[in-house]
């Protein structure tokens, strides 16, 4: 199922467009201007492995895979000499591609840059790793830096679908129930290969238990009928070239109109297009391919679907059942709905918008530091993904969950707010006006205003609000975390601003 162009490619829609440095390096390998190393940065099952083997199949050239994990300086070494004696005795450009080169250290990483530099190879390095640091810099400066976005959800489906139907993967051998494929969509988690390798191991399951339904249905036929025409199963083998074929139950090939060694035809054993499995019901009719269900989903991959429906009710339960429990300090219920979001496959980005939002309304001045703990956790997910991601957005939960609480803030800009769209918004104090621009002067603009680093304790006692507002307080600290600090300087605040004391 490996993608054999740029156009089979699923996702990565910012890489692939026309004219972008990804298909010039595919088309012009071996032009003047070709890039001699690309760097390909992303998360697991995103397509590095995969656009690395279509850069290598665009063209003539020998292709060497290593991996960081168990090659060594002199494994480099052998694939440098013998890409300079191919290029030199047969005209032949060598494609290195090193997967995991994040694991290399940086004398490794130096045996990369003879056969880099001077064009022996073209290297294709992939990282789960930010490069930057992952990657020495003359490596770093002379590679052309290409960043793998997650899979979405629509390209996983694309692929699974390709799998299912075509002659490379499954041709045809199952069907998909829906609520199987969303299953495998939420448990692949934008990972292709993941998303595959689940659908195989259901596919297989479904298959069993066709097989052991039809063998049932067989051995029932027998017992009813002498002549022994019970249902019969054609199975899955693989020619020499690994590409499914049909086996009959008497374990003739079971092809295209093709004859068994009992002397059948494809058409009576199968579809008659040789395209996957299929069974015959007991009057000989070819029956449907079975169906891959939830529960042989479910059981291919030893994981219950969760009860999540990302558009639908449950999606908004659980998430309300998440910010509430924070808001009530219960950081075990709030880690189990995190759990939850997780395993149904939601987009930690949207649950570090929400641990954002839930810092800001619930928490508030009580603890201003959980702000920047959920900043950054939505800045760590960004960074290294999935499944990774999981520990920051649980840090943070910790956190909110067990920082003192307080809404004051929210409820002090939404009572604002609510005066505004009340009409009460009269004119700006003229000596706050602006007073920069010729002319301001003469309308009274700025004129009297105190500047506040010139008062006593930096605090200017002066009217700051509109008229109708003067001595309008919206904020009203809590004696909670923090915030119970903030209660007596506010106090001294209010008191030197209006003039009313402080101190």
């Amino acid at each position: 199922m490996r993608p054999r162009t740029l156009d089979e490619v699923v996702g990565q829609k910012h890489l692939l467009r026309t004219g972008s440095p990804l298909r010039a390096l595919v088309t012009g390998l071996t032009g003047p201007a070709a890039p001699s190393s690309v760097i390909l940065w992303g998360p697991p099952g995103t397509g590095k492995t995969t656009i690395a083997h279509v850069i290598a199949r665009g063209h003539d050239t020998t292709f060497v895979e290593l991996s960081a994990v168990t090659a060594g300086v002199k494994d480099v070494r052998r694939v440098m000499d013998e890409a300079l004696t191919a290029r030199d005795l047969h005209g032949r450009t060598t494609v290195l591609f090193l997967d995991e080169i994040h694991r290399f250290t940086k004398a490794q990483q130096d045996a990369l840059l003879p056969g880099v530099e001077n064009g022996w190879v073209v290297l294709v390095a992939a990282t789960t790793e930010n490069p930057s640091f992952s990657v020495i810099s003359p490596l770093l400066s002379r590679s052309l830096l290409l960043t793998l976005q997650p899979l979405e959800r629509s390209d996983i489906g694309e692929l699974l679908e390709r799998a299912v139907t075509e002659p490379r993967g499954l041709d045809g051998a199952v069907r998909l129930d829906p609520a199987a494929r969303e299953h495998l969509l939420d448990v692949a988690g934008g990972d292709a290969r993941k998303a595959l390798t689940s659908l195989e191991a259901a596919a297989a399951v479904a298959l069993s238990h066709a097989t052991d339904c039809s063998a049932a249905a067989a051995t029932d036929g027998a017992g009813r009928a002498g002549n022994g025409t019970g249902a019969r199963e054609r199975a899955v083998g693989y020619d020499e070239a690994g590409e499914p074929v049909g086996v009959g139950a008497d374990g003739g090939a079971a092809g295209s109109g093709g004859t068994g060694t009992s002397g059948q035809t494809g058409a009576s054993r199968g579809t008659g297009e040789g395209s996957g499995v299929t069974r015959e019901d007991t009057d000989g009719r070819a029956a449907a391919p079975p169906t891959v269900t939830l529960a042989d989903a479910e059981e291919a991959v030893n994981r219950a679907a969760v009860r999540y429906d990302k558009t639908g009710d449950q999606h908004y339960d659980v998430v309300s059942a998440f910010i509430k429990s924070i808001r009530g300090s219960d950081v075990d219920a709030a880690m189990h709905y995190l759990a939850r979001m997780i395993e149904a496959g939601e987009d930690p980005r949207f649950i570090a918008r929400r641990l954002i939002i839930s810092a800001s309304e619930d928490i508030g001045m009580a603890d201003p530091t959980a702000l920047q703990t959920a900043v950054a956790a939505a800045q760590a997910v960004q960074l290294i993904g999935m499944p990774e991601g999981r520990i920051p957005l649980a840090e943070a939960v910790v956190h909110l969950a067990t920082a003192p609480k307080s809404n004051a803030a929210y409820l002090a800009v939404d009572a604002a707010i609510a005066d505004v769209r009340a009409g009460r918004a009269g004119p700006v104090p003229p000596h706050l006006r602006d007073a920069h621009y010729p002319g301001a002067a003469a309308l009274g603009h700025g004129a009297h205003y105190v500047y506040a680093h010139d008062a006593p304790n930096a605090v200017a006692a002066q009217q700051y609000p509109p008229d109708e507002l003067v001595g309008r307080d919206y904020y009203a600290p809590t004696q909670f975390g923090h915030e119970k600090n903030v209660t007596r300087r506010l106090e001294i605040l209010r008191g030197l601003v209006r003039g009313t004391g402080g101190g």
